[in-house]
């Protein structure tokens, strides 16, 4: 998972500003009680961070890769 998509699925998760706010201001255990912007500076994948954060968040499992896309219309 990238950077790009780790701030796609915050965004979509929780919306923009309030992903924004978690990133900065909410610790997590599971991340050594670091902040997600701090885990991720030290070198914590993406990926690794944005588990920790369904998991303390509770986000379904359904959507922990993103919620589906209706499909484009023509």
């Amino acid at each position: 998972m990238r950077h790009s998509d780790f701030w796609e699925l915050m965004a979509a998760e929780f919306g923009a500003g309030y992903a924004a706010s978690i990133a900065q201001d909410h610790c997590l255990a599971s991340l050594g009680g670091r902040t997600p912007t701090e885990a991720l500076a030290a070198g914590s994948t993406p990926r690794e961070v944005w588990l920790a954060l369904c998991d303390a968040f509770d986000v379904p499992p359904s959507r922990r890769f993103g919620r589906d896309k209706p499909p484009a219309r023509r």
